[in-house]
């Protein structure tokens, strides 16, 4: 068995050096690109991919020959000085992160079109520059030793996530604050899109200029569907990109006419198009799920507080209610209130009773309790601290406890229970 897999590995063995660096290529750029989308700066990766460019062009007039470290130290170097450029433009001009990502993007990759007409125009050396693998990519000159680079580059940026881990998080999520800490925001913004550009370099020679952008922001973007914490979309991004590695470039090998960069970036976008629509945190299916939810416990509690308010105006002499009477203090269409009533009835809330009235179970009775209460204290404390009004977490909630102080819960107690609007427990269905 050994030898037959050693075999099949040898016959094999360009494919497995492909899918190895492709695969920890995309799970670098999945982690680094993570906080690139977290911080808004999802199209820096765009952006530093183009501008780039220049440098490669640079380093090769520069030595008059290909040698691909000196070109990738030149598109380091080209694509830093093209963040710290869209970096002073936000800080210091009043043009915002969009136009200077766009403006650098252009200007870069403009000037990067300019420098490799030129090469091209230089004989016989122009013509062995290569220059075009680093726009669209050469999946398949990917060699061992470049593997080695791409497993110690994203091992590099990784111990960089790890030490700074702190600082990162901070910045992606609230600069501003940060900043009135006292901590270099700028320097950490800078050394975070520095990774950011150290990953489109190595990804340069492989997936390409146009390529590599989709690797930084897709799986990071696609992990944000599933996750709230830092830590984890930080592991969901990687292993989002190490899989759209894997299966673009098995499902280019497996079918010869399919190019590798773009069924790299298809597969990317099919699993942010599944994370989009299954993620359980955010996807579109589970927010459609939650709000039905929630829209259905609105009305249940809507339901069971009309009720105790009927049976309260009649100052509880009748413990059921006519379903119609319903109508006459909600919105609701007949048809309406007949659903919300057998719902309720099939969770036990509500008893259906001939004539078409309708009771409240031991169950409803408290659970009515409690909704009417908590609207009771809700609308008394907008009436009496609108101005507080805005930093109430959820006026939907049935409980108070959980959003205001318990002082001024039961300030707002003593006042229902003085206007007599306080709900009466005491008295049972």
């Amino acid at each position: 068995m050994i030898e037959s897999a050693l075999h099949a590995l040898r016959e094999n063995y360009n494919f497995v050096v492909i899918l190895c660096g492709v695969s920890l290529l995309g799970a670098g750029a999945g982690i680094v690109g993570a906080f690139a989308v977290l911080r808004k700066r999802a199209l820096t990766g765009d952006a530093l991919s183009h501008a780039a460019l220049p440098g490669v062009c640079l380093a090769f007039l520069v030595l008059g020959e290909r040698n691909l470290p000196a070109m990738l130290l030149g598109a380091l170097a080209s694509g830093i000085l093209g963040v710290a450029i869209i970096s002073a433009l936000v800080r210091w001009t009043r043009v915002r992160d969009d136009a200077a990502i766009g403006i650098i993007l252009s200007v870069f990759f403009g000037l990067g079109i300019a420098l490799m007409g030129i090469i091209q125009r230089m004989g016989s050396v122009g013509n062995k520059a290569g220059l075009s693998s680093f726009i669209l990519g050469k999946t398949t000159g990917i060699t061992g030793a470049d593997v080695w680079i791409i497993l110690a580059s994203a091992a590099i940026c990784l111990a960089a996530i790890v030490v700074l881990y702190k600082e990162f998080l901070a910045v992606s999520f609230d600069a501003d604050f940060t900043q009135s800490l006292g901590w270099p925001v700028y320097a950490i913004d800078l050394l975070l899109m520095s990774l950011v550009a150290a990953a489109v370099v190595i990804g340069l020679p492989t997936v390409g200029v146009i390529m590599i952008s989709a690797l930084l922001i897709m799986p990071g973007a696609a992990a944000r569907f599933w996750t709230d914490r830092l830590s984890t979309l930080l592991v969901l991004a990687g292993g989002l990109g190490f899989v759209t590695g894997v299966v673009g470039t098995t499902l280019s090998y497996t079918f010869d006419k399919l190019p590798a960069g773009p069924v790299i970036v298809l597969t990317g976008a099919a699993l942010f198009l599944l994370s989009m629509l299954l993620g359980h945190r955010r996807g579109a299916i589970a927010r459609i799920l939650a709000h039905r939810r929630f829209r259905r416990s609105w009305q249940e509690r809507q339901l069971l507080r009309t009720l105790y308010e009927l049976i309260e105006s009649s100052g509880f002499r009748q413990r059921s209610v006519p379903q119609d009477d319903l109508l006459s203090l909600r919105a609701w269409s007949p048809a309406e209130a007949q659903k919300l009533v057998q719902e309720a009835a099939v969770a036990g809330l509500v008893l259906p009773l001939p004539g078409g009235r309708v009771a409240l179970t031991d169950q409803g009775w408290q659970q009515a309790l409690e909704a009417t209460r908590g609207h009771r204290l809700w609308q008394t404390f907008l009436a009496e601290y609108p101005e507080q009004a805005g930093s109430v977490v959820n006026l939907a909630s049935v409980s108070v406890d959980d959003h205001l102080p318990p002082a001024l819960s039961d300030e707002l107690q003593a006042k229902l229970v003085a206007a007599g609007r306080w709900p009466a427990s005491e008295v049972a269905p």
